[in-house]
Order: structure tokens, then C-alpha cells, then sequence
């Protein structure tokens, strides 16, 4: 349940349309719903602003569904991350309406429209490499109802490319840098703007980059300020912190 939905019931008890016996039954179940192998947060998005979102690797197929039915029988827009297409061809049939991102490994189910912010993320990625975790944060993002530009390949080895689009990344209120390799770029979009710079490390590279170690050490290392960085190949944890700052 979400602010309007609240408000909504709150006033159909006022008009008497609906009665206190009912919405207390409805209030009841909001904190969670414990379903044995997990407990539906269904008071998260009072609190915090955003629903709960299913991080699907590690689950079952038929865990992952269950989750899918509870959270829809509240019609609580689903956001599931790193989903596989076979989990996404097995939800499919039961909702004909859920979207998949197969780049992304992202499921999305829509119930209620999310009003998009007049301000906007940037998400700037240094190769093409990286598209998976662009992708992730991509779809992240408008999920949460932010406006989105991606700026792609845009990495320093030809840092004439990121010159061509910085009017696009500069415009936006918050950017997230997507980097794998030696993860250089973030350093250098947070020298050329005045806006907060979400750095994500990505597992892209050869042998020393150590799976994005590397990466992520330069990040935590970069000597521009204002980069945040979060944790490899965590296009989500970026999204979402992005979206935060994106709507204060």
C-alpha cells in the first residue's frame, strides 16, 4: 500500500463507504505477509518511498512466484532484479502484462502508473561491456518514476566521445557512472560536473581487474569529489540511491 492508497481508503471510511471493521481488517496486514520462506514488507513504501523489490538469484522458481502472487494480489507494482528468462517464461503465462528486460535481467509489472520527475539521471557507461549493469539501473530508475538519458561508450580511451554529450550529463540532477576496467571514468565525469556522481564498479576487464576490484578500488580512490560508489555490478543500488537524491 502506498500514500494514495491509504489516503483513498482513509477517505471512504470518512464518507462511510467503506466501514472501520473493513479497513481495520485491511490495515491489519499491512506490515508484512510471512509466506514461511519470506516476509512481504507490504509497509515499505510508507516508510521509505519505494516498494519492496524481489532480488530473484538464490530463489526458486516457485518461490519467486508466490512472491509475484502476494504482491499482486495487493496490485503493488514488481520490480524483480536479476531474473533469468527461463524464470521470466514461467511467470509469463500467469501475468501477461509483466515485462522483461533480458539485457537487465529485470522483470517489471505495472499496476499503477508512477508520476515521472521533471529532473532527470544520467547514466553514463565507458563501454559497451557495461550495458548489462545499465540496463539494471536503467529500468531501476523508471520504475521509481525518474526521467532517464543514457550516455553509452563513452569510457576514456576515446574521452572525446564523453566531450560530445556532457550539455546531456551535466543537465541532470544526479549521474550514475557505469565502469568497469580500470573504472577511470567516474573520476573524470565528477571533475567536469556540478552534480552528485554515483560511481558502479562492473566486473568487466581482464584477468588483473580482478573481477572489478580494481574498478571499484580507483572509485573508492578517485581524488574528484562528491563520487559515492557502490558495490560491483550493483546497477539497483545506484538506481535507487540516484533516484532518492533525484527527488528532493
Amino acid at each position: 500500500m502506498n500514500q494514495n492508497q491509504l489516503e483513498s481508503l482513509l477517505q471512504k471510511v470518512k464518507q462511510s463507504e467503506v466501514t472501520i471493521e473493513d479497513a481495520m481488517k485491511t490495515l491489519s496486514a499491512l506490515p508484512f505477509d510471512d509466506l514461511g520462506f519470506a516476509m512481504i514488507d507490504h509497509h515499505r513504501h510508507l516508510r521509505v518511498g519505494y516498494p519492496e523489490v524481489i532480488y530473484c538469484e538464490g530463489k526458486t522458481t516457485e518461490q519467486v512466484i508466490k512472491i509475484f502472487d502476494n504482491m499482486s494480489s495487493r496490485h503493488v507494482n514488481v520490480l524483480a532484479t536479476r531474473a533469468s528468462a527461463v524464470l521470466y517464461e514461467a511467470i509469463k503465462p500467469l501475468y501477461m502484462d509483466a515485462k522483461y528486460n533480458e539485457a537487465a535481467r529485470v522483470i517489471t509489472l505495472t499496476y499503477e502508473a508512477v508520476p515521472m520527475t521533471d529532473d532527470y539521471i544520467a547514466i553514463v557507461a565507458a563501454g559497451t561491456s557495461d550495458l548489462p549493469v545499465v540496463e539494471e539501473a536503467y529500468e531501476t530508475a523508471v520504475a521509481f518514476g525518474n526521467r532517464v538519458e543514457k550516455v553509452v561508450d563513452v569510457g576514456v580511451a576515446g574521452i572525446h566521445r564523453l566531450f560530445a554529450r556532457l550539455d546531456v550529463i551535466r543537465g541532470a540532477k544526479v549521474v550514475v557512472v557505469v565502469a568497469g576496467m580500470e573504472g577511470a571514468l567516474a573520476s573524470v565525469v565528477a571533475g567536469l560536473v556540478d552534480k552528485p556522481v554515483i560511481a558502479v564498479p562492473t566486473s568487466v576487464g581482464y584477468g588483473a581487474s580482478f573481477g572489478g576490484i580494481s574498478a571499484l578500488l580507483t572509485m573508492l580512490n578517485s581524488c574528484a569529489s562528491g563520487v559515492t560508489v557502490v558495490n560491483i555490478d550493483n546497477g539497483f543500488g545506484a538506481a535507487y540511491a540516484a533516484s532518492q537524491i533525484n527527488r528532493l
